[in-house]
This record gives C-alpha cells, structure tokens and sequence, in this order.
C-alpha cells in the first residue's frame, strides 16, 4: 500500500486558519454527541473533589472539612486541565493509528491544521471539566469571595493553562504507537506536577526538599493565583508571571518537537 503524499500548494492563512477551526468543530462535536467524553474529562477530577473533601480533610485539613474545601476547589481547577491532556494525547495517538492522519495529508490543508485543531478544540473540554468542578464544588459548600469578573479571569487562565500544558501530551501521543500506552507515560509527568503542588496540601506541611520543587511547580504558581482570584487571599500578579513563564516554556518547548514528530511520523 502506498502512502498519500502531498501534492497540492501551499495554502494561504485564511484557509489555514480555515481547516484548523473546521477540525478543531471535529472535536467539539465529539463531545457534545458522547456523554462518555464528557465523563472522561469530569470523572477524575470530582473523585478527587469527593475524595479529598470527605475521606481525608480531618487529616489534611486539620478536621475542618469547609476550611479545606475553600482551598481545595481552586487547586483542582487548575488539576482539572492537566488531567485532561491525557484525553488528548490518547485521542491523538488513536487517530493517528487509524489513518485518519493520512486521510488528512492528501487535503489542500495547513501543515499544522491537524494539531492546531485538536488543540482549539480542546478548548471544551477543559470549559467543561474546570466549570464542573467549580459548580460541584459550589453544591458541596465553596464560595467565592469576590466577583464575577475575577471568576471569568479564572476559569479564563484555567483554559489557558491547559493549552500550554497539552502540546506535552500531543507529542507523547505522536511519538507512541499504541494509545493504551500514552496514559502510563502522561501519568508519570503529571502526577508530580499534581501532587507534588499545594493542591492537596500546604508545602510548609512537606519535607524542605520537596518544598524546593513544590514552591516553583507551575500548579502551585497556577494554584496560587486562582486562590486569590476566587478567595481574595494572596497575590495575584507574582505567581501568575511565574505560571505565565512555565506556560510559554511548555509552548515553546513541546511544540516545535510536536510539529518535528509529527513530520516525520506522517511523512510530510
């Protein structure tokens, strides 16, 4: 069997830009038609609402459940996002196994279209997966203790967050042949990015050489700032610069090995 090859022009960037919105509406209809991929991207996150909140806030928390909760619901938004790339590393690698890759490279399309669409389109998911934990976490006892506008900002930097972190999780998904594998390997970077934060638990709480990585761990700094903006503890623009410089690290790391992989894998 042959492999398509390219033979059409370069293509201007209103139809790059063109292509890239009509797959990244491939992927949002995905998950308006499948309540299984709406669970994907809630179920985890509430568990650890649940979890955290009812089984282990004595210990944690110092037995008072609502203190604990008022820390907790921002932490896991911004846990939330970082979960979901792993959905999206899996997605990628399955359709990448399936031809629907190849299918693609016979289009009049912009190179990066493909990945820069599933990208875009992510952006429901993690609308969705951030959104449910601040209304479950609403229902359980949160409150927010400043305004609408602060609210926005947060869930806004939440989504934002996700995008930067998911070009890791595009290049595993490239770079892996079998999408049971990529969650074992995104696993692996994500659970010291989430549980070696002050998501679960305050970092004076943990040994002094854990605190090192902790204190500059990018789900801290994101942590940080969505706690003042929701609770009006802290301060805002330090740690956001801190995440903001993780997050165009992540970009301009993983994205350009994403795109490199992604030639070579598919051959264009």
């Amino acid at each position: 069997m042959t492999t398509p090859t390219r033979t059409s022009p370069p293509v201007g960037p209103l139809e790059a830009v063109g292509s890239t919105l009509s797959l990244a509406s491939r992927n949002i209809t995905k998950l308006r038609k499948s309540p299984g991929a709406i669970l994907d991207v809630t179920l985890q996150p509430l568990l650890m609402l649940f979890m955290f909140t009812l089984l282990f806030s004595g210990a944690i928390g110092g037995g008072d459940r609502d203190a604990y909760l008022q820390q907790l619901v921002p932490g896991l938004m911004v846990f939330s996002p970082l979960y979901v790339t792993i959905g999206t590393g899996v997605a990628l690698c399955t359709d990448i196994s399936k031809g629907f890759f190849d299918r693609l490279r016979s289009l009049p399309i912009a190179r990066s279209a493909p990945l820069a669409g599933i990208v875009i389109g992510d952006v429901a998911r993690y609308l969705v997966s951030v959104t449910v934990v601040l209304a479950v976490g609403t229902l359980m006892g949160f409150r927010v203790h400043t305004n609408p506008v602060a609210v926005l900002a947060s869930v806004g930097l939440m989504i934002t967050f996700g995008l930067c972190i998911c070009w890791m999780a595009i290049l595993v998904g490239i770079l892996l042949d079998s999408p049971a594998a990529v969650p074992g390997v995104l696993i692996g970077a994500v659970m010291p990015l989430s549980f070696g934060s002050n998501v679960f638990a305050a970092a004076d709480s943990m040994p002094g050489w854990v605190q090192v990585w902790v204190n500059v761990n990018p789900v801290t700094l994101m942590t940080d700032v969505n706690r003042a903006l929701l609770l009006g503890e802290g301060q805002v623009m330090g740690p956001l610069l801190g995440g903001l410089v993780w997050m165009a690290g992540f970009v301009a790391v993983f994205f350009p090995l994403s795109m490199r992989a992604y030639r070579r894998r598919l051959g264009r």
